[in-house]
């Protein structure tokens, strides 16, 4: 074939995805396999948002809500802000994807740090703009580096807060000293995938700042806290004219019923939602106490994972480790060539996680 294919299509590396799980344990020849590498929540989804979904799979030979009216009524309600002041898509991956293609352009900067959601640089290098990507400063975003680096050409700048995959985050304060130095034509966008886990007394809230001079735009999604990840569903909060140009980029009926519904439900499932911290909370201090006892180091985290340095080589560990039954997270692609990182899971997962882990370093650490 001899298509026509622009240089910055050609160079771009697809987001890789994992193996099914039913794959990985054929393979691997094991059963009962325990998945704790993508951030989801082990809890399972929330009980409501089941059965809202149950209750309206008869009415799906119509098209969804194209405006997403009842869920942006709720969300706007629940966390006090218009409702044209948010945008719903097929994920907060979508919203990100609808920012860097209403405001990167051939030539475009687009700031992001690293390690980061691999998605702001793919997205970026498909619109042909130009990613500016800063090192992270003790496992946190160097925001004095991010703001000496804008120039004319600097569209938007993506700050996930919590980051991942370190879990660290910024405060107020320090969120406010960067803004200033800011100008007015550049989007800062916050992605707040994890924020609700963030202990609130070092919450960012990105609410007070969609109406600054320079714009600032938060990510929110369902897949996380609400543990709804297979449905695809996420919001931006922003200034109502941001939300307009996005509005125009958006395709029709992209977020789809089951969605809209099951997130729907979601809002109004406390019970879920507290028991989901609840567990995550317990399980980071069980689990930090635990593994440290294994003579690894555990970094403290604002997230439902944390990263873990074991002292060897990540990847064989991930292998071991999957031999086993137990999925983790090698982190060798982002540059930590010994460290891996692990979801909270159940009681029970928590403990098969500690016992396999145990036995696989003392494995590797007998033949070394």
């Amino acid at each position: 074939m001899k298509l026509q294919v622009s240089d910055n299509i050609k160079t771009l590396i697809p987001y890789p995805p994992g193996k099914p799980l039913k794959e990985l344990e054929r393979e691997y020849g094991v059963t009962g396999s325990i998945k704790m590498a993508s951030n989801e929540n082990s809890l399972g989804p929330s009980p409501k948002a089941c059965k809202a979904i149950a209750e309206c799979l008869t009415g799906l030979h119509r098209y969804p809500d194209g405006s997403c009216h009842y869920l942006a009524e709720a969300t706007a309600r629940k966390l006090g802000v218009a409702q044209d002041e948010l945008v719903f898509g097929n994920g907060s991956n979508e919203v990100i994807d609808f920012l860097v293609r209403a405001f990167v352009t051939a030539g475009s900067e687009v700031i992001t740090s690293h390690p980061s959601f691999l998605v702001y640089q793919t997205m970026v290098q498909a619109r042909d703009g130009v990613n500016i990507v800063i090192p992270l400063k003790d496992m946190g975003h160097d925001l004095d580096e991010i703001a000496s680096r804008i120039t004319p050409k600097t569209s938007l700048i993506f700050l996930d807060n919590p980051n991942n995959p370190t879990g660290t985050v910024f405060d107020q304060a320090t969120f406010e000293t960067f803004l200033a130095k800011i100008p007015e034509t550049v989007v800062v966008v916050l992605d707040e995938a994890y924020v609700d886990f963030v202990d609130e007394n070092i919450r960012l809230d990105v609410r007070q700042y969609i109406h600054n001079n320079t714009p600032v735009v938060g990510l929110r999604t369902f897949s996380k806290a609400y543990g709804i990840a297979g449905l695809r569903v996420g919001f931006g909060i922003m200034n109502s004219t941001i939300a307009s140009y996005l509005h125009r980029v958006r395709q029709p009926f992209n977020v789809n019923e089951l969605a809209q519904v099951g997130a729907l439900a979601c809002l109004a499932d406390d019970e879920h939602y507290h028991n989901t911290m609840d567990m995550t909370r317990e399980g980071i201090a069980w689990l930090t106490g635990e593994i440290e006892q294994l003579d690894c180091y555990v970094f403290a985290t604002q997230t439902n994972f944390f990263l873990v340095d074991v002292g060897c080589d990540c990847k064989d560990l991930y292998e071991r480790m999957l031999h086993l039954g137990v999925i983790i997270r090698p982190m060798a692609a982002y540059g930590y060539g010994s460290y891996i990182r692990i979801t909270v899971g159940t009681e029970v997962e928590n403990r098969r996680l500690v016992e396999a882990l145990g036995q696989v370093l003392y494995d590797i650490r007998g033949q070394s």
